[in-house]
C-alpha cells in the first residue's frame, strides 16, 4: 500500500477559522536554510533541490525497500530578529527560512548521500543540492490553524495567534513559525492557497 501521510498523521489536518492545539510527533524532514523573500532566487534554489530529492528518495523507497508512499506537501520554517515582521511590519527582507519536505523514519542519512549522487548526475543539477540535509524536528505542543487566501493575508492571522489566542490560554511562543502549502502555489491562485499555519509553545512559567 502507498502511504499518504497528509491522511495518516493527524498534524496534516487543520480548520480555517479556529486555533487548535495539537501534538506533532518527531517527523524527519529534508531542509535547505536561506534568508529574505519568498519568491527570491535563494527561495527558488532551495525548492528547486528540495524536489528532485524528494522524489529521488520516493522512487528508492519503493524499488529497494518495497514501501511506497505520497511524497508530503513542501513546507516551511520561517523566524526574524523581530517577529512583528511577520505581522504588523511585513518585511520579508528581514525572513530567516528553512524549506523542508518531510521524509520516512525508515530512510535514512545514507539514503539521502545516495539521492545526493543520482541528482548530481543529472543534466540539470540544482544550485543548492549540497546545501540539502536530512533533520529530525521535535515540536510538540502547537497551535495550528488553515489560512485559506494569499501569503501575503496571513499578517492579521498570525498577529492574532502570536498577541491573543497563545498567551489567552497560558503558552508562550518556542521554535519557529511553521507553515504546511496544501496547495502548488505555482498552480494555484493566490485567493484558493491553503495553508497549515502552526507555532509551537510552551506552557507560561
Amino acid at each position: 500500500m502507498k502511504v499518504d501521510f497528509k491522511k495518516s498523521l493527524s498534524c496534516y489536518k487543520a480548520t480555517s477559522g479556529r486555533f487548535d492545539v495539537i501534538e506533532v510527533p518527531p517527523l524527519n524532514y529534508l531542509m535547505v536554510d536561506g534568508e529574505g523573500a519568498p519568491g527570491d532566487t535563494a527561495h527558488a534554489d532551495a525548492i528547486e533541490a528540495l524536489y528532485p530529492m524528494a522524489y529521488t528518495l520516493k522512487f528508492k523507497s519503493k524499488v529497494d525497500l518495497g514501501r511506497d508512499y505520497v511524497v508530503p506537501p513542501l513546507e516551511g520554517l520561517w523566524w526574524a530578529d523581530d517577529m512583528r515582521s511577520f505581522t504588523t511590519d511585513r518585511n520579508p527582507s528581514k525572513w530567516h527560512w528553512s524549506m523542508m519536505i518531510m521524509l520516512p523514519d525508515w530512510l535514512k542519512d545514507a539514503d539521502v548521500e545516495a539521492a545526493k549522487g543520482v541528482v548530481a548526475d543529472k543534466k540539470s543539477v540544482p544550485t543548492a543540492l549540497g546545501r540539502v540535509d536530512l533533520r529530525r524536528l521535535e515540536e510538540g505542543t502547537a497551535f495550528q490553524t488553515l489560512h485559506i487566501g494569499s501569503f501575503d493575508d496571513e499578517g492579521p492571522v498570525l498577529e492574532e495567534l502570536h498577541n491573543e489566542v497563545i498567551p489567552s490560554r497560558g503558552f508562550v511562543m518556542t521554535q519557529h513559525h511553521h507553515e504546511i502549502y496544501l496547495s502548488d502555489f505555482r498552480r494555484v491562485t493566490p485567493e484558493k492557497l491553503r495553508t497549515i499555519l502552526r507555532q509551537p509553545v510552551a506552557p507560561a512559567a
